[in-house]
This record gives C-alpha cells, structure tokens and sequence, in this order.
C-alpha cells in the first residue's frame, strides 16, 4: 500500500483478497457489502464492463479492433428503489474529460451513473 496514484489516492487498497484503486472505493465496497448482507441490495458486481454501442453498433477505438468500453466501480440491485444501480466511486474534482465523455455516452445509452 504504498505510492500515489494519479489523483493523490493511495495506489492499492485490499479488503477481501480485492484490490481497489482507492481507500474510498475500497470503503464503498464495504458498505455495500454490508447492505447487501442487510437484504437491502442484492446482485453486487464489481467492475462491470458496459460496451458503448450508437444505434446497436459497438464503438471503437480509432485505428484498433478494441472496442470501447465503459467500467463502472459497481453495479446492484437496490431493493427499495427496485432499479439497478450503476455506482462510480469520483471525488468531484476528478473527474476527467475521457470520463466525462463516457458517462455521456452512457446516458445517451439509456443508463444512468451514480457517483459517491
């Protein structure tokens, strides 16, 4: 656990055997974890990938075969508000111009992002 990352967070954060990019991700997941041991979410992914797709047709990037993609820090199944949520983990002042761009893209897609 040692080193800055880009945003001055610390690089690697491990609870449960799973490496985050942040202490406040890593936190995040704990508190999840604990809703969901509450019955108050359920179906906790971490890490889901979103392809980025305009009129059903997956975007690449420029001059490769890689499609682009959206990844999320979480995604849940909130009981009470029975929507699935798609949680990112940002501090307000991180939030860079790609993902920026890839949040609009996802709304546009019909999916909206949480931060915390």
């Amino acid at each position: 656990m040692k080193g800055k990352g880009r945003y001055g967070n610390v690089k690697k954060t491990v609870v449960d055997g799973i490496t985050f990019a942040s202490g406040r991700e890593a936190m995040r997941y704990q508190e999840l974890k604990l809703l969901e041991r509450a019955g108050e979410i359920v179906r906790l992914e971490l890490q889901p990938r979103f392809p980025i797709t305009i009129a059903g047709v997956e975007i690449r990037y420029c001059g490769s075969n890689r499609h682009l993609t959206y990844v999320a820090d979480f995604k849940y199944w909130d009981k009470r508000k029975l929507e699935t949520i798609i949680e990112d983990v940002k501090m307000t002042e991180h939030r860079d111009p790609i993902y920026k761009i890839k949040r609009a893209l996802m709304r546009a897609m019909g999916y909206e992002i949480t931060e915390y």
